[in-house]
């Protein structure tokens, strides 16, 4: 079948918009109708270059849609499911999985390299075989997926909402609630509130934090951040770390949480100094390549004051059951998911979508897949 996607060629390059090929779905695959696709930075660092991968590939880990078509062996879902894919896989046996690390899939390790499992290769075009971000490639119309990565979700949900706990809402939320363990009554504070970081400042109110510091310095994620959640709200890191000051009597912050656009040493260094002593700094964000050295920290500090320093992968969630719950918070009313869409786009107009998101204009652009 044919199918229309948004392709990076060469880094630095805008998204180009082609028709493609699809193979029908395979053992264990699904194929699945996109309806709604998020414009994360994680694809921005693909197309930046800064995260290489299987070029050209079909751009897009973050996404909804509903099940057309499932191959051989499928049991996880079925024609006419509605379903949220979820950009790490989980296999349910690995190591990882079967201690409860589902972020951490073994099935992971392929995410970039741009074909299924099995060395299989569903999309293809003029330029030869395409790779598919994380396994997905939702930047198109339909695609064939691994029901690793497809997780049944409540017809009556919104596609476009469901769409949101493919990677930013658990990401961020997870980032609080997971791998910084927020208790009641602690100060957290988020740098960066984007599309992550604005569900960490949700996640540390729903733990309970009594005072949840947003540090950004665009204005709308501010105002997003307060209206979601944030005690305070600041451009500055150094006012941050004045506020944080006051507010704790000179202690420090008991968590702060890393999701800017890209990890540097000067927000890290922040971070590690807003944080008291048995502080915890979770970074979520991505900077440099494997073997960049991007961070360095005082060593004494860290250990005569007990700080923890620690990555966090999709917010330590387990794709399976942690994106139902938070489908369920949303229906509760707990957690707020069509306040973080701030525009809709047609698929032809992805790349002005990254031109908001480097704009600050956005919290959550969303792709509208036309199936007319």
């Amino acid at each position: 079948m044919k199918t229309t996607a948004a392709v990076v060629h060469e880094a630095g390059k805008p998204l180009e918009i082609e028709e493609l090929d699809l193979e029908g779905p395979g053992e264990g695959e699904v194929l699945v109708r996109f309806t709604h696709a998020g414009l994360c930075h994680s694809d921005l660092h693909v197309m930046q270059g800064e995260i290489a991968g299987w070029l050209p590939m079909v751009l897009g880990h973050e996404g909804a849609g509903v099940v057309e078509d499932v191959g051989p062996g499928v049991t996880r879902v079925a024609p006419g499911d509605h379903v949220v894919c979820s950009f790490v896989p989980s296999c349910g046996s690995c190591h990882w999985c079967a201690t409860g690390q589902q972020a951490i899939c073994d099935w992971g390790a392929g995410t970039m390299r741009g074909c299924l499992p099995g060395d299989r290769w569903p999309l293809s075009g003029s330029a030869g075989r395409y790779g598919a971000m994380c396994m997905l490639g939702t930047f198109s119309r339909y695609g064939v997926i691994h029901q690793y990565s497809a997780v049944k979700v409540d017809p009556d949900v919104p596609l476009e909402v469901a769409a949101l706990v493919s990677c930013g809402v658990p990401t961020g939320w997870g980032s609080a609630v997971n791998a910084a363990d927020v208790r009641p009554g602690q100060t957290v504070v988020v740098y960066g509130v984007g599309g992550i970081g604005i569900n960490a400042v949700q996640g540390a109110r729903l733990a309970g934090a009594r005072h949840v510091v947003a540090v950004d310095p665009v204005r709308l994620k501010r105002e997003t951040a307060l209206a979601l959640g944030a005690t305070h709200a600041t451009a500055d890191a150094e006012q941050a770390h004045a506020i944080v000051q006051e507010l704790t009597l000179g202690v420090g912050a008991d968590k702060a949480i890393v999701a800017v656009g890209r990890t540097g040493s000067e927000v890290v260094d922040r971070a590690f100094a807003i944080i008291g002593k048995a502080g915890t700094l979770v970074l979520t964000s991505m900077g440099g390549g494997f073997r960049d050295r991007t961070i360095q920290l005082p060593a004494q500090v860290a250990t005569l004051w007990k700080k923890t320093i620690k990555g966090s992968l999709f917010g330590d969630c387990n794709p399976t059951t942690d994106i139902p719950r938070l489908l369920a918070l949303y229906r509760s009313g707990e957690l707020a998911l069509d306040e973080l869409i701030t525009r809709r786009y047609r698929l032809d107009e992805v790349n002005e979508g990254y031109d908001d998101l480097l704009d600050g204009a956005n919290v959550r652009g969303i792709i509208v897949h036309d199936h007319g």
